[in-house]
């Protein structure tokens, strides 16, 4: 298939798993009903022409998006604090004050509510998934939410601003969801947008197989954002990493006649010698991951994984991880109780440490390990705490 970001170059498929649950942040409330759930394949293609990477055996039919999906990161005060200064930096650069706002894949509606917020703006929210009550109204400003998927025949809420986060890579034809963008916008120029992606040059370069699950079927590179927004009437602001270069932020604004922003010029035959090493080093980390996870049973330790989302289940599916682990923790009130998608692990609070003290702590993301350190110290737990 020819590349759905730049629908110029044919895509080289270089990663392949099969069986991988279609959900991982689906509440499943028993067992059994989480190993049973549906799966598809990722098939990984690569585009050696704008460098954007693709799972091209993607089905959306196979997705859920709805009252059962719970992704917020919104208890984890190391996310919350990055979280306002993102805001706060968006409010003092574009000026938005009292100005209309609209977020595509709001989720539970945090940022939106806090860019209300700090500007005194008015926000309309798009998600299938958000939950009415979930969220305290902001202080200042006013928000709306829409439980739908954000389409053309929404594109009369005109808005200053339109953010996405965390949205644009659960899209598989990124340049028909771009257009649709600017479709909405129209002839006007200047309107402001704000998208954020997870990095996939951090996933290829690193192989962080954790960060490679079913909702994720596109993966940006600097060069293939870039060129999305460029050749759909943007003009690129600024480009960036952040979040310890785990996610990709673009802000741009809506120009008819784009140029390039100086320093954007692609290097995608590095990302593509990345790509080529990463099914080598692919098979390295899971064969050390299972040789450990397998000394540790042997050994009797007990050991849980901190996480329940999208990279915990990536992890023990890829691993195909049973007993090696016993339990899975999140701060996360709403996802504690329920069961991993996949492998049918019970996702607990970290309270249920107090009693159960593991002797081993295998964390998702090595962002959190302070906040992870913190927590376990004041329940009197020391455990080995090892970030992926």
């Amino acid at each position: 298939m020819f590349c759905p970001n730049c629908e110029q170059e044919q895509l080289t498929v270089f990663h392949e798993i099969e069986g991988v649950p279609t959900n991982s942040c689906i509440l499943l409330d028993s067992p059994d009903a989480a190993r049973n759930y549906p799966r598809g394949s990722i098939r990984l293609g690569f585009c050696q022409k704008c460098g954007f990477i693709s799972n091209t055996a993607f089905d959306s039919r196979l997705t859920e998006y709805s009252d059962r999906y719970e992704e917020t990161q919104g208890f984890s005060p190391t996310f919350n604090t990055f979280h306002e200064r993102l805001g706060r930096r968006l409010v003092d650069r574009y000026g938005l004050n009292e100005k209309r706002l609209v977020e595509i894949g709001c989720g539970k509606g945090e940022f939106l509510a806090l860019l209300c917020e700090l500007g005194d703006n008015h926000g309309v929210g798009f998600d299938p998934g958000y939950l009415e009550r979930r969220l305290p109204p902001p202080i200042r400003g006013n928000v709306e939410f829409v439980k739908d998927f954000y389409s053309e025949k929404y594109a009369a809420f005109d808005a200053d601003f339109v953010c996405c986060k965390m949205t644009l890579e659960h899209i598989h034809p990124t340049g028909d969801f771009l257009r649709t963008v600017r479709r909405s916008i129209g002839p006007r120029e200047g309107v402001i947008t704000f998208f954020q992606i997870p990095d996939a040059t951090r996933i290829v370069s690193t192989c962080a197989f954790e960060d490679v699950y079913y909702e994720h079927c596109s993966y940006f590179t600097p060069p293939s954002l870039a060129q999305l927004f460029e050749q759909n009437g943007f003009q690129i602001l600024h480009l960036g990493s952040e979040y310890e270069g785990q996610y990709l932020t673009i802000e741009a604004v809506s120009n008819n006649a784009p140029e390039r922003l100086p320093g954007l010029e692609p290097d995608v035959e590095e990302i593509g010698r990345q790509v080529a090493a990463f099914p080598s080093l692919f098979q390295e980390k899971v064969t050390t991951w299972r040789a450990r996870l397998a000394l540790w049973r042997r050994q009797g330790r007990r050991v849980v994984l901190w996480g329940s989302g999208s990279k915990g289940v990536s992890f023990l599916t890829t691993l195909g991880v049973g007993e090696e682990i016993d339990y899975v923790v999140d701060i996360n009130p709403f996802r504690q109780g329920f069961f991993m998608s996949g492998t049918g692990h019970r996702i607990v609070g970290p309270e249920f440490l107090r009693n159960y003290r593991p002797e081993t702590v295998v964390l998702m993301n090595a962002i959190y390990k302070d906040e992870v350190r913190k927590s376990l110290g004041e329940m009197g737990l020391r455990p080995e705490i090892i970030p992926l």
